[in-house]
Formats: structure tokens, C-alpha cells, sequence
């Protein structure tokens, strides 16, 4: 995933630029959700990557199904991935440019995986320390994982706070080696 997060990286913070330029930041995150979504069917996601198969035809296909959903700027970024073969990105561009979007609006989400359901004021007290700990307001998306045993995993940006049980185990087993 960090690979495809490096290689999507320049296209994301170029699309961000454009569309807070143009005051277009919605529209834009829109036209993309779309464009991943095309690019996530298995039959175009094919046909795409598929060497053998004519490159200005599967462009012209795509295009032809963006056609009602994306602006002519947009169109000319589909073309820019095709020619460069990164409209396999799309889905990591999309979630680039999201996160991208929710700092400049001050916001930074959050994956709370956790081995069983929280409270709603666990929740709470858990968005409001991650809001007062990381100085931006919280989107928390909880995950159950029961494999953590116990505890919460954070994954908030780049930052990773790990208080599960498994972490702590595998933490002993390093110490302990």
C-alpha cells in the first residue's frame, strides 16, 4: 500500500492545488470518487492494464463513461494517468486527495480499530483527547478487530498509537528476546 500511497502522492497534491485554486475542492472530490469507482470494476480495471489491448480505445472507453460525471479539467487528468499508466491509482489518489481535503478544512481522520464495540462516551473521550493530543477536529471510523484481543489501535495520518493487547504482547516478545 505505501508503495501505491508514493507513486499516487504527485498526483493527489497536484489535483488538491488545482482545485483549491479554482475553488473547486467538492467538485473535484466528486469527479474522482467517480473516476475511482470506474477504475475499481474488475472488467475496466482489465482492460486497463491489459498490454494486448488497443490504448486508445480503453481511453476512449473511459472517457465515454466519465463523459456525464467529469469536467473537461478532469478528462485531461484521466489522459494524464493513462499516458503515464497510473489510472490503476485512482483509488489511492482519491484517498490521498480526501485526506488532503480534511486538513486544509482542518480535519484528520481517524481508523480507531478496536476487538469490541465503544460506548458513545468512550468514543467521545477518545475523539475529544485525539482532537486536543493532534490540535484538529476528528473523523473516527472504528474498525472491530478481534484479533487485537483488547485495547484500541489508532491510526490517525501518519501517526500510529498501538494500545492493544496485542501490541503489548509483541512488544514483551521483543523485549523479552
Amino acid at each position: 500500500m505505501s508503495e501505491l500511497a508514493t507513486l499516487a502522492r504527485p498526483y493527489a497534491q497536484a489535483v488538491f492545488k488545482r482545485a483549491v485554486e479554482t475553488d473547486s475542492i467538492e467538485k473535484w472530490s466528486e469527479q474522482l470518487f467517480f473516476i475511482s469507482e470506474v477504475m475499481s470494476d474488475h472488467e475496466i480495471k482489465s482492460l486497463v492494464i491489459n498490454p494486448k489491448v488497443n490504448i486508445d480505445k480503453t481511453l476512449g472507453l473511459v472517457l465515454d463513461i466519465c463523459q456525464d460525471y467529469v469536467d473537461q479539467e478532469a478528462r485531461t487528468f484521466i489522459k494524464l494517468l493513462f499516458e503515464n499508466k497510473r489510472l490503476s491509482l485512482m483509488p489511492s489518489i482519491l484517498s490521498l486527495f480526501e485526506s488532503l481535503k480534511s486538513e486544509h478544512g482542518g480535519y484528520i481522520h481517524a481508523d480507531v480499530l478496536t476487538a469490541y464495540d465503544l460506548s458513545v462516551e468512550a468514543l467521545d473521550n477518545l475523539s475529544n483527547s485525539l482532537a486536543l493530543a493532534l490540535g484538529k477536529k476528528i473523523h473516527i471510523n472504528v474498525i472491530l478487530d478481534k484479533s487485537l484481543i483488547g485495547g484500541v489501535l489508532i491510526r490517525a495520518g501518519d501517526i500510529i498509537i498501538d494500545g492493544s493487547i496485542r501490541g503489548q504482547l509483541q512488544q514483551m516478545q521483543k523485549t523479552l528476546q
